[in-house]
Formats: C-alpha cells, sequence, structure tokens
C-alpha cells in the first residue's frame, strides 16, 4: 500500500525526530502529545531545528516552510484516524506500548499499519493486543533520527510480507539504510551494543580506569566517535537499563544483567542527558 499520511504517538526526542524525517521526506506527518501544550512544544522545537539548518545552509529557507506545512501536532489520538501508518515513540514500558495499540487498533482504519519504535520489547505482544496482527512491525529509528541513517526492520511472527514491504518503502523513502530482523530483543544493534556499555559501567565501577580515560580508550583505541558512558548518557540511562532489563529477562546472559551502579544512577534520577546530570554533568 501507498503511504501518504503518517502519525507518530510521542512527541519526545525520538518521536519529533521521526517526524522531521518523514515531512522532510514528503509525508504528511501528524504528531500525537498527550497534551495541548506538548502538542505545541513539538512544533516549537522542529521549527528552532529547521531554522538552524536554514542557518548552517543545509536546508533552502523556502523547503523549511513547505516541511512545517506538512506537520501537524496533535493532543487527540483520535485525529491519527485515517492515517496510512501509525508509528509509537512513546517511553519503553511494556504495558503503556501495550494499552496504546488496544487504543491505536479501536481508531485507525482498516489497514492501516501500526508500527513500534522499540528498540527491544517483543513486537508480537503488541501485535496481538489488536485485530491486525499481520499489519504490526518494528519500525526502529536511532537517535537522533535526523542524522542517524540506519532503521532496523523488525518482522513479528505474525507480519505479513506486504507490511514489511510497505514498511521498508517508508524507510527508504526517509533516506535511511534498512535491515530486516526477527523480533527477539534487542534485534541486531542493541543486541551487540549493550553488552558493551554495561561491561564500561562495571569497569568504571570496578575503578579500572576512570571515566575520562575508558572514554577516551574507546575512542582513541576502536576510533569509535563517542566513549560509552558518553554513549550511556546520550542514549538516557533509563532507558538503558530497561533495554537491558529486556535483554537478560529474554536470554538469561549474565553479559546483560545491569550493573548495580546503572541500577542507582537511575534511582537517583541521574539519567544522563535528559535529567542533565548522568556519568558527566550538564548543568553547566
Amino acid at each position: 500500500m501507498a503511504v501518504k499520511r503518517v502519525g507518530v504517538v510521542g512527541s519526545g526526542i525520538m518521536g519529533s525526530g521521526v517526524a522531521e524525517v518523514a515531512a522532510k521526506a514528503g509525508f504528511e506527518v501528524l504528531v500525537r502529545s498527550r497534551t495541548e501544550e506538548g502538542a505545541l512544544a513539538t512544533v516549537a522545537g522542529l521549527e528552532r531545528s529547521l531554522a538552524k539548518q536554514v542557518e548552517r545552509k543545509r536546508l533552502e529557507a523556502g523547503e523549511r516552510e513547505r516541511v512545517l506545512g506538512r506537520v501537524r501536532a496533535v493532543s487527540d489520538l483520535g485525529e491519527l484516524a485515517e492515517c496510512d501508518l501509525v508509528l509509537e515513540s512513546v517511553v519503553e514500558d511494556a504495558d503503556t506500548k501495550h494499552a496504546l495499540f488496544v487504543e491505536l487498533d479501536a481508531i485507525v482504519r482498516e489497514g492501516t499499519i501500526l508500527a513500534t519504535n522499540t528498540s527491544t520489547l517483543p513486537v508480537v505482544d503488541m501485535a496481538m493486543r489488536t485485530s491486525r496482527p499481520d499489519l504490526v512491525c518494528g519500525i526502529h529509528f536511532f537517535n537522533p533520527a535526523s542524522a542517524m541513517p540506519l532503521v532496523e526492520l523488525v518482522r513479528a511472527i505474525t507480519t505479513s510480507d506486504e507490511t514489511m514491504a510497505t514498511a521498508r518503502s517508508f524507510a527508504e523513502a526517509c533516506g535511511k539504510t534498512t535491515v530486516e530482523v526477527r523480533d527477539q530483543a534487542g534485534f541486531i544493534v542493541n543486541a551487540l551494543l549493550f553488552p558493551y556499555l554495561n561491561n564500561a559501567v562495571k569497569l568504571f565501577d570496578a575503578g579500572v580506569a576512570s571515566r575520562d580515560d575508558i572514554d577516551a580508550a574507546m575512542k582513541g583505541g576502536c576510533n569509535f566517535p563517542m566513549g560509552p558512558l558518553e554513549l550511556l548518557d546520550l542514549v538516557g540511562l533509563d532507558t538503558s537499563l530497561s533495554i537491558l532489563d529486556a535483554l537478560y529477562e529474554e536470554f538469561r546472559d549474565p553479559n546483560y544483567a545491569p550493573a548495580p551502579r546503572l541500577r542507582r544512577m537511575v534511582a537517583a534520577n541521574q539519567l544522563g542527558r535528559k535529567s542533565k546530570v548522568g556519568f558527566y554533568d550538564y548543568r553547566k
């Protein structure tokens, strides 16, 4: 099926990033925030992002206006009824996502694809909350969605070939490189990435090396653009903890058991950039 109108549920960093990418690709985009204030803030954030791109000569001023004209922020979930594809990007919590899929299934028209931006949770569990499990898949963008070139397309055991083909066409129209992956925790990237990040926290906690030296070692020794502790702060320590918990729940591999320090930092609301303090201090 051809996708023309896209709904994005969630107005956080990921949701607004996906909305920007889709609007730039020419799709009509509705972004749903839970409150009117949140919806207005989403549009204001998009305006700032596009203004910076014009200032840096990465975007023409006329294209900025056209992109903004394709995006509408709403607070009523019912506004998404006529979308061809709805992508949820809400908090990484199974109960929250399951409840949302029940709601969306009752709202959107027959034939609409329901997709999740989850990074670890089973897609099939969301699919089975709906009357259209063949039309549910994972479309996992990476943060920041405007810059990261990859999208993981996740095929649940119930997902049809037609749904996967449409998801691939949408992601490729957004200028992304796509990989297809079976529905299991962590998919490709996070299944490989998070044991590395988790072990970096364990090294730091054991006093093997300082925070700065751990990050410098991985940037200088492996040519990574960011060190593991910097990256954890960018991803969010709460999100990282949820991912590790999901990975450990599925595989029971000790490498996925979250480092105790990570759990303590989340309890202290030291979440990284989003809370202005994590392994680094962003309050200055």
